[in-house]
């Protein structure tokens, strides 16, 4: 990382200095541009950040506590590698979370909702038009959080995120995917009508389904990148 590298800038962002600390460092994790396995050096943070030991420390505690980074006393901390059988317990979870919740948004939501959700669908086309699979990606994640904000329970949002974020740095790896942005769209087109019908059950198998494409293509990442799994 050199010193000039925007990805860990702090300048921007608010709270107190661990916080910040910890905020730039995840998310660099997540988007990748801390790739599994790299090791993280506490000088060399600080030297990037321009901040002491003791924010760095926190934040490193924190980041192992999500299973972002491991910790290796007396040797080195490590951006955390992947493991296949976290993935597919993750794809789990996230199909278990996200099938309850579009079926419940589906028989309860307001018009304001729908059209939240419509405008972002529109958006996701124009991206794919556009082939910003970076855009497309971020609001694809928009589409799956507002619906699961709309269950009207507050800790869903937090929850599903925190137990998928292995799920989400995979993700990273499969972008840009020739076709399959367009596929998603229309996927999500057919999540929306259900929820636009009331129709519960509908919208239950849709999302199901276009959930299920993901572990499709998830597989194959142990032996594209041997380099990013933990040896089993």
């Amino acid at each position: 990382m050199s010193k000039s590298d925007p990805a860990l800038d702090i300048t921007h962002l608010e709270g107190p200095l661990g916080q910040r600390v910890y905020t730039a460092l995840r998310r660099s994790i997540l988007d990748m541009t801390l790739e599994p396995g790299a090791i993280l050096r506490k000088g060399a943070l600080c030297e990037q950040l321009g901040v002491s030991r003791s924010p760095v420390a926190e934040a490193l505690g924190r980041l192992s506590s999500d299973g972002l980074v491991d910790i290796i006393p007396q040797s080195a901390t490590r951006v955390s590698q992947f493991s296949m059988a976290e993935l597919l317990e993750e794809d789990f979870l996230r199909e278990a979370v996200e099938t309850a919740a579009v079926a419940r948004v589906a028989e309860d939501h307001t018009p304001d909702q729908l059209l939240r959700l419509s405008r972002n669908l529109r958006l996701q086309g124009l991206l794919v038009e556009d082939a910003d699979f970076q855009g497309f990606f971020e609001a694809d994640l928009e589409f799956h959080e507002m619906i699961l904000g709309f269950t009207g329970f507050p800790k869903v949002t937090l929850v599903a995120e925190e137990m998928t974020l292995q799920l989400r740095r995979a993700r990273k790896l499969i972008l840009p995917e020739p076709g399959r942005p367009a596929e998603a769209v229309a996927e999500h087109q057919i999540i929306l009508a259900a929820i636009e019908a009331k129709d519960s059950r509908a919208a239950r198998t849709a999302m199901s389904r276009h959930l299920r494409q993901l572990i499709k293509r998830i597989k194959p990442l142990e032996r594209q990148h041997p380099d990013y799994f933990r040896a089993t």
